[in-house]
């Protein structure tokens, strides 16, 4: 065996150029694949950085079919402060957790004592949902960077069209849970940015003014938002605490709660999940790209030396070793293109590093690109080229080793 290895690398040797521009191309393949998952994957994880920490946490739990009605934010189905309780005994326990966030949501009319407007509000209480959506107050563009009693964040969509200015006293109206309508003053002290765009209308209150304007007897919760310590094990998380709540029935054996990550909550999943498939289609085109250029180099190399296998099966070189020879050759060529592709790949992404390239997001500006290689994905492509290229060796190989020695010698 060892001497078929030495016999495939003196023929890549004696075939300088060939071998040289095959290893290229698929050197150039590996490159572009490491540089463009790395890129893409450093978006990406910007992208769900950004929604996640601006307001939305990594997970969120509900009363079951909240989320179903999201849209009108009912009041009816926040969960009581026993429910509440059963949720923070689950949660409190789980070194997973970083912390969590308990938030009251419901929408209401937003006036300046001259014109009035919609606005979605949100009852927090600030350094636990700080804690939770650290970027959150990175998006306080103007005034105070807290949230106090009888103080209100509002949007910057809002600022604009009321014309409210930091320390006027606003007007918020909302509806309670049996149906009256009761009305609380605030002062303006601050304007969110919106994290989704030029139309997000969400405000920020604290949580005891929430429950004065719905006039709660007991603190009620719409959500509880959390974030992990580590992101990378959101799913097993998810499972975990999905499996701990199951358990909790109402008095018609359904489950009481409901448990979601941040994908089914954001649209910006569909982004995530664009990037997923482009990258598998990368991966698809460096398959083709080592197939054709192996195959191709293979073919040429069993038909110009034809009378070399001819000679070689004449004096007893059985098929199996001829069949070995050809594809060993292959799995060089495609060991060689594979080490030069991921050390200049890997430069590739550390010039990127050094470069700082910048992006916008939305409102967000200025987001820098951070792109790393992982070990498994220099793992997995480094595989699939090897694979490939042993897969794209073997038709050329097996063609050469059934060839019959004289009808070999007799070609010119």
């Amino acid at each position: 065996m060892f001497d078929l290895f030495k016999i495939a690398v003196r023929n890549l040797i004696r075939y300088k150029r060939r071998t040289f521009l095959t290893a290229s191309l698929i050197a150039i393949g590996v490159i572009f694949v490491l540089v463009f998952i790395s890129v893409s994957g450093s978006f990406k994880n910007l992208i769900i950085g950004q929604v996640t920490d601006s307001m939305l946490g990594h997970m969120q739990i509900h009363r079951k079919g909240y989320v179903a009605s999201l849209d009108s934010l009912p009041l009816t189905m926040n969960l009581k402060p026993k429910a509440v309780e059963k949720v923070e005994n689950v949660l409190k326990p789980m070194p997973e957790i970083e912390c969590y966030s308990k938030r009251i949501k419901f929408g209401g009319m937003f006036s300046n004592f001259v014109e009035t407007t919609n606005i979605r509000l949100n009852g927090v209480w600030p350094e636990k949902e700080f804690k939770t959506v650290p970027l959150l107050q990175s998006r306080i563009v103007k005034g105070d960077k807290g949230i106090k009693k009888g103080e209100i964040l509002i949007p910057e969509l809002i600022e604009k069209g009321m014309k409210v200015k930091i320390g006027d006293s606003v007007v918020i109206i909302a509806t309670n849970q049996d149906g009256s309508v009761n009305g609380k003053q605030f002062r303006v002290a601050g304007v969110l940015e919106s994290a989704t765009g030029p139309g997000g209308r969400d405000g920020y209150i604290h949580i005891e003014d929430a429950r004065d304007i719905l006039r709660m007897e007991e603190m009620e919760i719409s959500e509880i938002a959390l974030r992990l310590r580590d992101f990378s094990k959101l799913h097993q998380i998810y499972a975990s605490l999905q499996s701990s709540l199951s358990s909790q029935r109402n008095s018609k054996g359904k489950p009481v709660f409901e448990v979601h990550t941040w994908e089914k909550l954001s649209p910006f999943y569909n982004i995530s999940r664009m990037i997923d498939l482009m990258t598998f289609f990368i991966k698809l085109m460096l398959i083709a790209i080592v197939l054709v250029s192996i195959m191709n180099v293979m073919i040429m190399a069993v038909y110009e030396r034809i009378r070399e296998i001819g000679t070689i099966a004449a004096i007893g070189t059985m098929p199996e070793k001829i069949l070995s020879m050809f594809i060993i050759e292959g799995f060089f060529l495609g060991i060689f293109g594979t080490v030069c592709g991921i050390v200049l790949g890997t430069v590739s992404v550390y010039v990127i590093n050094i470069m700082k390239v910048s992006f916008d997001f939305g409102r967000n500006t200025g987001l820098i690109l951070s792109p790393s290689i992982k070990v498994w994905d220099i793992l997995v492509i480094s595989a699939i080229v090897i694979v490939v290229s042993i897969i794209a060796s073997f038709q050329p190989a097996f063609k050469a080793s059934r060839m019959e020695p004289i009808e070999a010698l007799r070609h010119v």
